[in-house]
């Protein structure tokens, strides 16, 4: 059969939006007028135009916005307008940065920017700086770049708080994204990403322990069970994997892992990403791990055959049989071989969709 869909079309970073904004403005201050569309240089060599939506300028200072697009990527910042207000400085001041409204500032160490300074990261700050050089070495006279960037996302303080920023400790607003320039519709490297800025932030802070979650129902349950507080919290989702192997290089002294039945299920089966399209749960293991906590062959025939991996937990229980410590035990095996030698104190707590712990393994040092 073939697949007659259209390729999901791709988008732009907000680190993009905002160094085209900032040509556009530093142009307007050097030259007087505003390219429309303006171009930039993108680190892969791309050159993308983009239409201004807005501009403005005055004695020694212009602003220029454009709207991002994000593509088909499900971007909480996908349509928001970003700004650029670029402004004069003495020779020798160099380029500045400075948070608008909308861009959030980072107030906890262990993040790619120090503290203090504006949620930009680094690769939009260097794309900004090579796009405000390109125009100077364009204009005659100006060789020396010496500017205040101001950038603002419209409503960027309201969408931050749909986003990991308040537990990163970036406060007032969104961080300025983006490492090729470019948005890939659905891609797992935003998220990985956010894992790992969580580990700096935890390990910079000396947090002793740390947790990752699949989702908000077992984050919730394992931070009342450990007393964790927020940046302790890692959102991992159904990036398992990219959570350990971070941790394998940067460790902290402890980490749970916590889990729905299903996710830890698959998990125990050596999955390292739980997403419901890498693979089922193997309910026939499931039914080998029940004869191995004690449960008869009918229970086992009984597992081997449900429905799903609820269901199966749900036949256990009815058994008194500790389905979950074993599934538990299991998937901290799978997982403490991806940080073995780290010298992290591993567990795995199972939880139910009502946030009740049906399972949990030993702590183990790997």
């Amino acid at each position: 059969m073939s697949d007659d869909r259209a390729p999901l079309k791709r988008g732009w970073t907000t680190g993009c939006c905002a160094t085209a904004a900032a040509r556009a403005a530093y142009t307007a201050i050097l030259s007087g007028e505003f390219p429309d569309p303006v171009t930039i240089t993108l680190p892969r060599g791309q050159t993308p135009a983009f239409a201004l939506a807005v501009h403005d300028r005055g004695d020694g200072w212009a602003m220029a916005g454009v709207i991002k697009d994000a593509g088909d990527d499900p971007d909480a910042t996908h349509g928001v307008l970003v700004r650029a207000t670029v402004r004069s400085l003495k020779a020798g001041s160099g380029l500045v940065f400075k948070a608008g409204p909308g861009v959030g500032t980072v107030t906890r160490p262990g993040l790619p920017i120090p503290v203090g300074e504006p949620a930009i990261n680094p690769v939009p700050r260097h794309m900004i700086l090579q796009a405000l050089e390109a125009v100077a070495h364009e204009t005659p006279g100006h060789h020396q770049v010496d500017v205040e960037v101001t950038i603002a996302i419209d409503e960027g303080e309201r969408i931050a708080e749909k986003t990991l920023n308040g537990r990163l400790g970036i406060v007032g607003g969104l961080s300025v994204l983006g490492t090729t320039g470019i948005v890939i519709p659905f891609s797992c490297s935003a998220w990985i990403h956010s894992i790992h800025r969580g580990i700096d932030v935890a390990r910079a802070r000396g947090l002793p322990h740390v947790a990752g979650s699949t989702g908000s129902t077992s984050e919730a349950a394992v931070q009342a069970h450990y007393a964790l507080e927020e940046s302790a919290l890692i959102e991992m989702g159904d990036f398992v994997g990219g959570m350990l192997k971070y941790l394998r290089r940067h460790p902290v002294p402890r980490v749970t892992i916590a889990g729905g039945i299903a996710k830890m299920a698959k998990l125990g089966q050596g999955m390292l990403d739980v997403h419901s399209r890498r693979g089922s749960i193997d309910l026939e293991r499931l039914a080998r791990l029940s004869r191995e906590a004690g449960g008869n062959a009918a229970l086992s025939d009984h597992i081997a055959g449900a429905n799903s991996g609820l269901e199966a937990f749900e036949l256990a229980e009815s058994a008194d049989i500790a389905l979950g410590d074993r599934l538990a035990e299991s998937a901290r095996g799978h997982a403490a071989a991806v940080i073995r030698h780290s010298g992290i104190t591993l567990d795995v707590m199972v939880f139910d969709r009502q946030g009740r712990c049906v399972g949990r393994s030993d702590p183990h040092i790997c």
